[in-house]
């Protein structure tokens, strides 16, 4: 049989979707799985979005331009200049959700052997665009004890070689929650230019900000105009995350050039996604005002009840809707497929991603799980229940887990 190839072999698998076949295998016995593992939100997608499918009049679904449909990137820029930051049409490739965007990115940016710089833990996948370039992820710990904040620029520095391209973050961050300053920002700004970097930053949660601290947008950092690309993407914003359109913005036209030609190989991004999304720009500060009281309710909710479970500790994130929570046992890989094959309480079972999977070193966050809480509030209830009352049952069979910070009750 011919060989796998090395980039295959060596792409890692989803923490996130990873556990599916056990969550699968325990619907089929009945179980109610509670997931808490992929940010998939439960709002509805906005009636406008299915409004405008429903009325169109249309013979032929046909390819739209490489760089997305025309319309779509004005509104796109629309959006953006009304939130205070300066774009124009020219500014956007349209993209298969804001994954293509950053692969588009990496492999336009940085060569084969060359280094991108990411806090740890970090959106899993960004190591796997990493992978399918071969471009090297050098990682800088954060730390849960404050939080998951920025690392001292100090850190970054002793990372930084000849081979260092870019640094990547994600504002608010996936998995932690964490949302960076303007003044972290500055500090990034500093080192991109002392160092002459590229500087990606993850802006698809955005709107998704709580504590009426503010958002500071990558693409408002003076003197960084060649440097600075955003990812950004319709999916979490409005609920939309089927519709696949993503972005890459950035005023710096040779990445949009080299972006182009990637572009165009994969042909065109979803047509049907982007005309139904125009409408969604129009929605207002009232939508936007909604979701962020219901994320925020389902926030304070969540890190209340697991910060009650002994044992466990789940820092107050300050956007997106995640957590990354440290849990009393020494491998959550292994308590996680527990819960989904092992495991029911009150007929319901819960489905985490175990937080190994969001970093780069090697055996780093183990006993930690990133939770989505995208579930109403009874259902979030109830699967955090059944999460302290897995953790009781499991710890309980396991007398080899040891050091636990205190005992499950």
């Amino acid at each position: 049989m011919p060989a796998i190839s090395k980039k295959g072999i060596g792409m890692p698998a989803s923490p996130i979707r990873k556990l599916v076949p056990y969550a699968d295998a325990a619907k089929k016995r009945g179980t109610k799985v509670y997931h808490l593992n992929i940010g998939q939100p439960d709002l509805e997608t906005p009636k406008a979005f299915w409004d405008k499918l429903a009325h169109l009049d249309m013979k032929v679904l046909e390819y739209c331009p490489s760089d997305g449909i025309a319309s779509y990137k004005a509104k796109f820029s629309q959006y953006y200049n009304s939130i205070g930051i300066k774009t124009d049409p020219s500014n956007f490739i349209i993209t298969n959700g804001g994954s293509e965007a950053l692969l588009f990115t990496m492999m336009s940016c940085i060569d084969e052997g060359e280094e991108v710089i990411i806090p740890e833990p970090m959106y899993a996948n960004y190591i796997g665009f990493a992978a399918s370039g071969n471009i090297k992820v050098k990682p800088i710990p954060c730390n849960i004890e404050n939080g998951f904040a920025l690392p001292a620029i100090s850190e970054f520095e002793k990372l930084i070689d000849t081979h260092t391209k870019a640094i990547l973050i994600c504002n608010p961050n996936n998995p932690t929650g964490y949302l960076y300053s303007k003044e972290e920002l500055e500090t990034l700004r500093q080192l991109v230019l002392k160092h002459d970097l590229y500087l990606f930053v993850d802006e698809v949660y955005r709107e998704f900000i709580y504590d009426d601290r503010p958002h500071f947008s990558a693409l408002n950092l003076e003197g960084l105009e060649q440097n600075v690309v955003v990812i950004d993407s319709i999916s979490k914003r409005f609920s939309a995350c089927g519709a696949r359109v993503g972005a890459i913005v950035t005023r710096n036209k040779e990445v949009l050039s080299s972006a182009m030609k990637f572009a165009q190989a994969r042909l065109s991004p979803p047509s049907l996604g982007q005309i139904a999304g125009e409408s969604l720009f129009d929605l207002g500060t009232d939508y936007y005002s909604g979701i962020k009281r219901e994320y925020k309710h389902r926030r304070d909710l969540m890190v209340k009840l697991l910060n009650e479970i002994p044992g466990v500790k789940c820092p107050m994130p300050g956007g997106a809707f995640y957590a990354v929570a440290q849990l009393p046992v020494p491998d959550t890989d292994s308590f996680c497929q527990w819960m989904l094959e092992s495991f029911s309480y009150e007929g319901a079972t819960v489905m985490m991603a175990p937080a190994s999977g969001f970093y780069a070193t090697p055996n780093t966050g183990k006993n930690e799980v990133r939770i989505a809480y995208v579930l109403n509030e009874n259902d979030l209830t109830k699967a955090i229940e059944c999460l302290k009352e897995g953790l009781r049952q499991y710890t309980a069979a396991n007398p080899a887990i040891k050091n636990l910070k205190s005992e499950i009750v």
